[in-house]
């Protein structure tokens, strides 16, 4: 497969990559290895690994397949997005810097701003698509700038490529968020950034029955170092659980391309009913990032956000009142969830600049008839 894989497309590579027959039995589908430890050939001969923690073949399977997806020379995965975020931000030191945009997972803010801010960690939150505002708040420590692109829950947009130019006139690294676009949408390291972030709970597993998470570089330096953190901090996801990503990753582009094409058909519905004042969706012309998005991305992706004109009132009833949209956290999955963001999953952002519109639902599109899900939102909608 090394000898192909630059030269086959991302759907090849999807279902092969990382995915190879087992060379001892010839399964076609990698084998789930239940064990806790292995026999050395000797006192301390290891021919593969001493410990699960420390490496899995499952798991090693998962970090080859994913890593060759983003373009990565290395790949690590962890038992949740927010393990592989937390292990991440452990490379700095206390007193270091990290510049955010307005827009991020609510679960990244509470981890800097209640946890990671007690060993020392500082962060600033600002509009990325102004470089000059990148600026104003640079400092000598600033070590990394953190980017959701499209960012959650507003779609906001950054153009990776500008970004990565400046910070790394400065001598910062750009991490990337990829969850929302996945890999086959977006590939931000082939863009200049240093680190693609996943939380492969989402798009990449598919189903809503995995949690997980995932880093991938080409920095042979970082990467060692977070290599170590893995194994020393052990946040590390089960055998069981890479299979269904291993299994999740073979019909990605599949699943990709329709959650686009229903997410289109919604946003485009949404941004012509009088009871909706905004709707977030990179796909529509009028999305300020349209121009951006269209050039870094494939698609524009499965996630819709939208601003009722009722408020908060109005969509904590159209969020209760859907019926094949289920009132569900998380996202990416085959069925089409719902929820409201400043009641949800970004209630942490509270009085912060990060603080979400109360009348704002944020739609993960499933797979489901687009005009089955369009005449469920029309009648929840009033």
């Amino acid at each position: 497969m090394d000898e192909i894989k630059e030269n086959v497309s991302f759907e090849t590579l999807a279902v092969h990559a990382g995915q190879e027959a087992d060379e001892k039995t010839g399964a076609v589908t990698v084998p789930i290895y239940a064990t806790s430890t292995y026999k050395p050939t000797g006192v301390g001969e290891f021919p593969f690994s001493d410990y699960s923690r420390v490496d899995n073949p499952t798991r090693s399977a998962l970090q080859s397949s994913l890593s060759t997806l983003e373009g990565a020379e290395f790949g690590l995965a962890f038992s949740s997005g927010l393990a592989a975020t937390d292990t991440l931000l452990r490379t700095l030191n206390s007193g270091d810097h990290i510049v955010m945009g307005l827009d991020v997972y609510g679960g990244t803010y509470r981890l800097i701003t209640k946890i990671l801010s007690r060993q020392g960690i500082e962060i600033s939150t600002v509009d990325l698509s102004d470089t000059d505002k990148i600026a104003s708040v640079w400092k000598d420590s600033t070590r990394f700038v953190w980017i959701e692109t499209p960012s959650n829950p507003t779609l906001t947009i950054t153009d990776i490529e500008q970004i990565s130019t400046f910070v790394h006139s400065r001598g910062g690294k750009v991490i990337v968020d990829n969850t929302f676009a996945t890999p086959y949408l977006q590939q931000p390291l082939s863009l200049g950034a240093d680190v693609v972030v996943h939380s492969t709970t989402k798009y990449i597993g598919g189903h809503s029955d995995v949690v997980g998470g995932f880093i991938a570089t080409s920095d042979k330096e970082l990467y060692e170092e977070l290599k170590f953190l893995q194994y020393a901090i052990g946040a590390v996801p089960g055998p069981f659980d890479v299979y269904l990503l291993l299994r999740g990753i073979k019909t990605l582009p599949v699943r990709m391309d329709r959650h686009n094409e229903n997410a289109q058909a919604i946003a485009e519905f949404l941004d012509s009913h009088e009871n909706v004042s905004k709707v977030y969706y990179p796909g529509l012309k009028s999305h300020v990032g349209h121009d951006i998005a269209s050039k870094q991305m494939r698609g524009f992706g499965g996630m819709v956000s939208f601003i009722v004109s009722g408020g908060s009132a109005m969509a904590k009833s159209v969020a209760e009142n859907t019926q094949l949209f289920t009132l569900a956290e998380s996202l990416g999955a085959v069925e089409s969830l719902i929820e409201v963001p400043a009641l949800m999953t970004h209630a942490s952002t509270s009085g912060s600049l990060l603080e979400v519109d109360p009348g704002l639902i944020r739609i993960s599109v499933g797979l489901e008839n687009v005009d089955d899900l369009i005449t469920d939102l029309k009648i929840a909608l009033g």
